[in-house]
């Protein structure tokens, strides 16, 4: 998806070297036709939010994943499907998974001050089940760019944790979505693993 957010070509060329044929699009038909949805982003929850709407592209990024194509969210890609996000004022998300979007802390959980945005390397250990994690290993390292975080309406959607200044959910998902918070295309080897289980998976689904 290309709504003027994120580094989508850098993206793109990360999902072609994991063998997919992506399709760089502003254009909900294109979405309509495509095997599944990618969304990248960087920048704000709210400027993002109303860039997707005004191009009719949210509608169409719901409709795919309640037709069961896969989806993957990176980084906006993974806050746009909560409720609502904090970040200049409260705006609706998605509404497809529970929680809402908040700006760290100046602290940790131990008191310590947090450096924000949280930005480099951080483990990611992943738990429950998900077509995408038969593919990953436990645990692996990632890198990570942002001062808002997903705060889930409880632990039934998050597949992956990191910690900064407290637990962090690095990644979520249900039956057609998998989102990271981190940048699988700036993460070397492991992100290269994140995108090869996302080929994966869309093939399977095919």
């Amino acid at each position: 998806m290309d709504y003027g957010f994120g580094n989508v070509r850098s993206v793109a060329k990360a999902l072609a070297r994991s063998g997919l044929v992506p399709d760089v699009t502003a254009d909900p038909a294109a979405v309509a036709r495509a095997d599944a949805v990618v969304l990248p982003g960087v920048g704000n929850f709210a400027d993002a939010a109303a860039g997707l709407r005004a191009k009719g592209l949210d509608r169409a990024i719901q409709d795919a994943i309640a037709a069961s194509r896969p989806y993957l969210g990176l980084c906006l890609g993974l806050q746009l499907l909560f409720e609502e996000s904090d970040e200049h004022g409260v705006t609706p998300g998605w509404g497809l998974l529970p929680g809402r979007v908040e700006r760290f802390a100046d602290r940790g959980c131990d008191g310590e001050p947090l450096r924000v945005p949280h930005i480099g390397w951080n483990r990611v250990r992943f738990r429950g089940e998900h077509p995408m994690l038969q593919d990953l290993p436990e645990e692996d390292c990632y890198y990570f760019v942002h001062s808002y975080r997903a705060v889930p309406s409880g632990e039934g959607h998050v597949v992956g944790e990191a910690d900064y200044g407290g637990p962090l959910a690095a990644a979520v998902a249900s039956e057609r979505i998998f989102a990271v918070q981190f940048h699988p295309e700036k993460s070397q080897g492991a992100g290269k693993r994140v995108l090869d289980a996302f080929a994966a998976w869309v093939g399977r689904c095919r």
